[in-house]
């Protein structure tokens, strides 16, 4: 039986997650759970005007049970799954690795290191470019950017070595 492997995808804001996810998942024959489609497909449409965090994280926090819930029945089967979900901290990586673990998954982390310019440069382009990587139904702007800047939490060391980690600079 193969491995029942969660791979879960992180970095900071414009480090490539989704793009990354789409060629781990082609290259691995992976089923890619990614939450700006999810939320896009669900939510996006009906957001208020102004967009309210507190109403943005609860659907994301419903969008990521089920997500959860399909993603840990799939691996069950063998089957390699990629979480694009975020995992901008310690906290949230630190509750997949718990989800796995209790369902009997492993999980591995692919942390993308991409300094802070060279993410910036990369979501001005996709604000412009509006292409597949372009999920939410706003552009990201700088402040946006500098805000998830104060919330992203890189990986330890420790970290890296309990789940395998990669470490790639997409």
């Amino acid at each position: 039986m193969q491995a029942r492997l969660i791979h879960v995808i992180c970095g900071s804001t414009g480090a490539g997650k989704t793009t990354y996810s789409l060629q781990l998942g082609s290259r691995l024959g992976a089923v890619r759970f990614s939450i700006d489609e999810w939320m896009s497909a669900l939510f996006w449409m009906d957001t208020p005007k102004p967009l309210q965090p507190s109403w943005s994280m609860e659907r994301v926090e419903r969008c990521f049970l089920q997500i959860w819930r399909v993603a840990s029945q799939v691996a069950m089967h063998g089957i390699p799954c990629i979480l694009d979900v975020g995992c901008g901290d310690a906290e949230s990586r630190q509750r997949i690795y718990r989800l796995a673990t209790e369902s009997g998954l492993s999980a591995q982390l692919h942390w993308l290191d991409v300094p802070a310019q060279e993410r910036w440069r990369r979501v001005e382009a996709r604000n412009a470019e509006k292409g597949v990587t372009y999920q939410l139904p706003f552009e990201v702007t700088r402040e946006m950017f500098d805000f998830c800047e104060t919330m992203w939490e890189p990986p330890t060391d420790e970290e890296m070595a309990a789940c395998d980690g990669i470490r790639a600079s997409s």
